[in-house]
């Protein structure tokens, strides 16, 4: 099971979404880590919920949640997934 962090700014982000979703992304989020693997991962790549994203200077990655985009990154070594992003679909690659 990955450790799911969240970076400091994503505080922030959830103060803009309702009280709902932030629930149903925190659940999200958690089954997220339960299940991830390079094949779980590599399914929801094909499947079209996750995009590695282009022009990042660090390897990133976009977590479609419904209407939402979660930025991740992943730490193989500590087993971390951290969360840096959450936004609506609009205000994701601003």
């Amino acid at each position: 099971m990955y450790k799911i962090d969240f970076k400091s700014s994503v505080k922030k982000d959830f103060k803009k979404i309702r009280i709902t979703d932030i629930k149903f992304i925190r659940d999200s989020l958690t089954d997220f880590g339960k299940k991830f693997s390079s094949e779980y991962e590599i399914s929801l790549m094909q499947k079209g919920k996750i995009k590695k994203l282009q022009g990042q200077k660090e390897d990133l990655y976009r977590l479609k949640l419904r209407s939402y985009r979660v930025i991740y990154k992943k730490y193989n070594d500590r087993l971390v997934i951290l969360v840096v992003h959450v936004t609506t679909r609009e205000g994701a690659y601003k």
